[in-house]
């Protein structure tokens, strides 16, 4: 598997609203992505959970799934990312579709060694490995528009995203 592989200023702090998003290579449950170049034109909905195969990150994976459509008119693409593997993002969404009948279709950044949540502030210092609920709507020319973070135990709010974009 690829490592994660970011912008020559990885010191940089976490990107903030105005900010155009750092240049990030990664790993996904479908195969390498660069973003933001691989969503240009479009806008790109980028959210973090804290681990596959639990209560609020499946009822939010199933939430944006069953709401895909809406982004897509709005031209926006929907892409997770939490520090599980390949391998366990794809048993989950194969989880998910047959136990809850919802066939997850964007992908999910595998963020294993947390490189991509920390060079984002999606992992909270001192509070474990575990990416926290961030979501960055980045614009269709990769400038970030808006920046969310939901403490670990409260899903996201769909509807709120939606408006936002």
């Amino acid at each position: 598997m690829a490592e994660p592989t970011a912008d020559p200023d990885e010191s940089a702090g976490a990107p903030g609203i105005g900010d155009q998003f750092p240049q990030l290579t990664v790993e996904t449950s479908h195969g390498e992505l660069t973003i933001p170049d691989d969503y240009e034109g479009k806008w790109l909905v980028l959210f973090s959970h804290p681990g596959d195969f639990t209560p609020v990150c499946t009822s939010e994976f199933v939430a944006f799934e069953q709401r895909r459509d809406e982004f897509e008119e709005l031209n926006a693409e929907l892409l997770g990312l939490s520090v599980d593997r390949v391998h366990s993002h794809i048993k989950w969404t194969e989880w998910i579709e047959e136990n809850l009948d919802v066939d997850i279709q964007f992908p999910i950044i595998a963020d294993d060694q947390g490189s991509v949540g920390q060079r984002l502030g999606m992992i909270h210092p001192g509070a474990g490995t575990s990416t926290v609920r961030s979501v960055f709507l980045i614009d269709p020319e990769g400038t970030v528009r808006i920046v969310l973070t939901y403490p670990m135990e409260i899903g996201r709010n769909i509807d709120e995203i939606l408006r936002s974009l």
